[in-house]
């Protein structure tokens, strides 16, 4: 018997190390991959696209938002994988009928090495888990090193359009944006409250003026008209479209990450 606690606070016991897992976060299947656990993963969302492979060999539940609990009763699960941000509480509730959640919340990077380690004791895979959190402890203070001379530009990060959203304080993406000196103009916009804000694009220059507009490859797929639109309410921003998966998606892509950054960096 033993009892972990996640991310959210909540106590789970299992009597025996969980066998067989369904992972509702797509960050988070990559990860269980790169700890050794392929054969235990029994099922994921239709958004999980590493590895790729998973798509042929593991059963769909849905999607991060609904899922079909009728797929996951049949794959008799001994945890689901969940995450505070990712998956509603509602989803969670009803899947705490069939097994234990473990719930994880990402907002920093020592959240994100936390997770790391819990999975590593949860699944018996603690020296894989070591392994990659030397890795990114390691790609990190380098990074801190490269980073610590570079400017500090003024940025937005867009993540949806018709609507417009944006990153806002309290996410994980606003912490890397902040590691990489960028000045997230709706971090703590005291008109634009929540984790991700709806704003009125065309009011940027009295919002904070930002210098860099980042368009997210996920989850909306920018266009150039995109570009185009945001970039006339601006003096003259550069806009720059990003891989989002380099700035949201949590476990052990944060090690492809730091190397990314270097390269963004050279674009400014």
């Amino acid at each position: 018997m033993k009892q972990f606690i996640d991310q959210l606070g909540t106590v789970h016991v299992f009597e025996n190390t969980p066998k067989r897992i369904v992972s509702l976060v797509p960050s988070q299947t990559e990860l269980l991959y790169d700890l050794g656990l392929e054969d235990q993963i029994a099922g994921i969302t239709k958004f999980c696209f590493h590895p790729f492979h998973f798509k042929s060999t593991k059963t769909i539940v849905g999607g991060t938002k609904q899922v079909k609990l009728d797929k996951i009763i049949a794959l008799q699960p001994d945890i689901i994988i969940a995450n505070k941000e990712e998956n509603t509480l509602e989803i969670v509730k009803e899947l705490e009928r069939i097994c234990p959640v473990w719930v994880t919340d990402i907002v920093t990077i020592e959240d994100n090495l936390k997770m790391i380690e819990d999975f590593g004791l949860i699944f018996n895979k603690r020296t894989n888990a070591q392994k990659w959190i030397d890795k990114i402890v390691f790609a990190w203070e380098d990074f801190k090193i490269f980073i610590e001379n570079k400017p500090t530009f003024k940025v937005a990060y867009f993540i949806w359009a018709n609507p417009y959203m944006v990153a806002g304080g309290g996410t994980f993406i606003n912490e890397l944006l902040k590691l990489n000196h960028f000045e997230n103009i709706y971090d703590n916009n005291p008109k634009y409250e929540g984790r991700y804000p709806e704003i009125v694009f065309q009011k940027m220059r009295i919002q904070g003026d930002p210098e860099i507009l980042f368009l997210s490859s996920e989850p909306f797929p920018f266009k150039d008209e995109h570009a185009f639109e945001l970039g006339r309410h601006t003096h003259h921003a550069k806009t720059i479209f990003v891989d989002g998966e380099m700035f949201s998606w949590y476990g052990t892509r944060l090690l492809k990450a730091f190397e990314y950054f270097k390269l963004l960096h050279s674009k400014l």
